[in-house]
C-alpha cells in the first residue's frame, strides 16, 4: 500500500502512541524480556520523576502565591494602620489647634481688658483741660470730681458739708486752677451759717491774691456784706468804694452804688 504525502502528515499526530504500544514489543524483540521491563521500568521513573517535579513546581508557585498574597495583605494592614495613626493625628492637631485659637483668643481679650483698665486708670490720673469762671487750667480727674462735689453739695443747701468740702479741697489743692472759685463758694457758705467773720476773711482773700479774677467784683459786695452785719459800716463803706473803682463796668459795681447810697 502507497501512501501519500497528505496521509503521512495526518498520521503524524498518532506517531508517538504507536511508538510506544510498539515498543514494547520491539523491545522484547531486540532485547529481550528482561531489557524490556528494565526499559518500561526506566521510563516509568521518568515519568514519575516529571510529574513529582511538576507538582513541586506547582506547589513552589503556589507557596509563592501565597506568601505575595500574606505580603500583600501585611502591606495593606500596614497602609491601613498608617492612615489611622494619621488621622488621629490630624484630629489630635485639630483639636490643638482649635486650644490654641481659644487661648489666643482668650489673650486677646485679656489684652484688651488689660489696656481698657489701663486707659482707664489714666484717665483717672491725666490732668484734665478744664475753663471755669473764665479761666483755663489743667486739673487732675479728683481734683475736678472734689470740686464738683463740694458745689453740688452748696446748691443742695448743704453749707456745712460744703463748708468742709472746700476747707479740705483748698489744703489738698492750694496751686489748683479752682482756688478763686472754691474761696468764693466757701466764702458765700460761711456767710450762709451766719459765719459772716469766716466768710469775710475769705473773700478777702481771694480778693487780694487773685485781683483780677471774674468773681473778685462779687467778693467785693459779699465782704461789704459781711462788715454790714458785723456792725462795720465804715468798713463796708470803703469796700463799696474799691468795688466801684476797680471794677466799674461790673454788675456787682452797680449792686454796690445803690448799697452805698443806703449807707452815706
Amino acid at each position: 500500500m502507497r501512501l501519500t504525502l497528505p496521509a503521512m502528515h495526518r498520521m503524524l499526530p498518532f506517531a508517538p502512541l504507536a511508538l510506544a504500544l510498539a515498543w514494547p514489543l520491539q523491545a522484547h524483540a531486540l532485547f529481550g524480556d528482561d531489557e524490556a521491563r528494565k526499559a518500561i521500568i526506566e521510563l516509568r521513573q521518568k515519568v514519575d520523576a516529571n510529574q513529582q517535579a511538576a507538582e513541586a513546581a506547582r506547589q513552589a508557585l503556589e507557596t509563592t502565591r501565597q506568601d505575595n498574597d500574606a505580603t500583600t495583605r501585611r502591606s495593606l494592614l500596614e497602609l491601613s494602620n498608617q492612615i489611622e495613626q494619621l488621622r488621629a493625628e490630624m484630629a489630635r492637631l485639630r483639636g490643638l489647634n482649635e486650644q490654641l485659637a481659644r487661648e489666643v483668643s482668650e489673650l486677646q481679650r485679656q489684652q484688651k481688658d488689660v489696656q481698657t483698665g489701663l486707659d482707664e486708670r489714666l484717665r483717672q490720673v491725666e490732668p484734665l483741660k478744664i475753663t471755669h469762671d473764665e479761666v483755663s487750667f489743667t486739673a487732675a480727674p479728683a481734683e475736678k470730681r472734689e470740686f464738683d462735689a463740694a458745689l453740688e453739695q452748696l446748691r443742695r443747701s448743704e453749707f456745712a458739708a460744703s463748708i468742709d468740702a472746700y476747707a479740705a479741697f483748698l489744703r489738698r489743692y492750694p496751686q489748683s486752677g479752682y482756688t478763686p472759685s472754691a474761696l468764693y463758694w466757701l466764702g458765700n457758705a460761711q456767710y450762709a451759717t451766719r459765719a459772716y467773720g469766716a466768710a469775710l476773711e475769705t473773700h478777702r482773700r481771694l480778693v487780694t491774691q487773685f485781683p483780677n479774677h471774674v468773681r473778685t467784683p462779687e467778693a467785693l459786695l459779699a465782704m461789704a456784706n459781711s462788715q454790714v452785719e458785723l456792725k462795720d459800716t465804715k468798713g463796708a463803706r470803703r469796700t463799696l468804694d474799691q468795688l466801684v473803682k476797680d471794677h466799674p463796668q461790673s454788675e456787682a459795681a452797680a449792686a454796690g452804688k445803690e448799697r452805698l447810697a443806703r449807707l452815706r
